[in-house]
């Protein structure tokens, strides 16, 4: 008996009990579906992190203040660190420094407020953190140099306050109490949360010191470091470290302060996305093995059901391996079809997750590649060949004459 044979008898077997058939090959599709579905979506989340990350500038380096727990009392960071930062013949690697303070202030206008994060920020910063205005201009030398009381604003802070982003320049806001003219308001990125790039506001960094944040007046929280392209970038790192050292008299492996690249921060983001991923991807396959159980279960009550065909097919010559390839081919025929119902069930899924996501304004395009459905049909077959493996052998070692006399 030839495999296109075996193939036909196993479908006309699986469509006279279409009921049944559809009820296990359910437990398939459930399966597969949902490790489409979660694979493509983790992907989808990976991209739009690593975009969001990437989106925040090139090259950069964060340096914050603090190092190893076990140092005491660590010097603050202050302008004068990021001026000597600057210094070509120390620094050659480095092309832009931008110091900054921030933290949560509250924003009202017109009776309207909330709290959101707030940026002290100098002339630079715009440039290295990729930020593009929608209207006005961002905070210039000018306004440092005289504390003004100005403002640029998210466009989701100033669709809150004013209900529509644009049209704007000009209005007076209140930061702590106190009043600020809006100056320019930045394009949308994206975003939500902690992370919103998109609700919050940047004001003078001399303006932030002394009215809003209350810093000491040359001190700073983060210093953003800009390197000349990804290669300098290890290269940077050392001439920060070297820098800050003997600035801060600290010995080599008591660094007062940490170093952050946009590197390690991709790296992170993609293995906390990738660990999510796997662990979701692992509890849908769950929902497969329940389906190859399924499987094996309606394999055996046709074993039952069949012993006296199986009885007449031995009888009349069939072989021990001809009744074992007729019971597999149909259990891989119904975890095939399983699969094959699944993966459109799986890219449906991520359909609709992405037009969720869409209308919650998150970026999220999920990316199902030909690896995931290779490995859900592949995954699904095998399923399918293990689970029926049982009831093919069950069937294949049934004697003539007992099966014969089965009723």
């Amino acid at each position: 008996m030839n495999i296109m044979q075996n193939i036909v008898e196993a479908l006309e077997s699986l469509i006279s009990n279409k009921m049944r058939s559809s009820l296990t090959v359910l437990g398939i599709v459930i399966g597969v579906g949902a490790v489409i579905a979660m694979l493509g979506i983790g992907e989808g989340a990976q991209q739009a992190i690593t975009g969001q990350i990437g989106g925040l500038g090139t090259n950069l380096i964060f340096v914050l203040r603090g190092g190893d727990e076990n140092i005491r009392n660590p010097q603050p960071l202050t302008i004068t660190d990021a001026d000597a930062l600057m210094d070509p013949f120390n620094a050659p690697s480095i092309t832009g420094v931008a110091p900054y303070v921030s933290g949560n202030v509250e924003v009202s206008y017109s009776g309207e407020s909330s709290y959101i994060s707030g940026n002290g920020v100098t002339a630079d910063y715009d440039d290295m953190r990729n930020i593009t205005l929608l209207e006005g201009e961002f905070i210039s030398e000018a306004h440092i140099l005289s504390r003004a009381a100005v403002v640029v604003l998210g466009p989701d802070t100033a669709e809150n306050l004013f209900g529509h982003s644009d049209g704007v320049i000009g209005e007076t806001i209140r930061i702590e109490g106190q009043p600020f003219r809006v100056v320019g308001v930045t394009e949308p990125k994206g975003g939500s949360g902690f992370s919103n790039e998109d609700d919050q506001v940047w004001v003078p960094l001399s303006t932030a010191q002394i009215r809003l944040l209350k810093r000491p007046v040359d001190r700073v929280d983060v210093i953003l470091v800009q390197a000349g392209n990804p290669d300098l970038v290890p290269q940077a790192e050392e001439e920060i470290k070297m820098i800050l050292r003997v600035r801060h008299r600290t010995p080599i492996g008591q660094d007062d302060f940490t170093i952050f690249t946009q590197k390690d921060i991709l790296d992170t983001a993609s293995m906390v996305t990738s660990t999510l991923t796997i662990f979701l991807g692992g509890v849908a396959a769950i929902s497969l093995l329940v389906g190859g159980i399924g499987i094996m279960n309606i394999m055996l009550v046709s074993v039952t059901e069949r012993t006296r065909e199986i009885g007449l097919r031995k009888a009349i010559g069939a072989r021990k391996r001809d009744i074992m390839v007729q019971f597999l081919v149909e259990s891989i025929l119904l975890s095939l079809v399983g699969g094959i119902i699944g993966i459109l069930l799986g890219y449906g899924i991520t359909l609709i997750v992405d037009s969720i996501a869409k209308a919650s304004d998150v970026a999220l395009n999920s990316s199902i590649n030909l690896n995931a459905i290779l490995l859900a049909t592949l995954f699904s077959s095998a399923v399918g060949l293990f689970f029926g493996a049982y009831p093919a052998k069950r069937a294949a070692d049934l004697e003539p004459v007992e099966a014969l006399r089965s009723e």
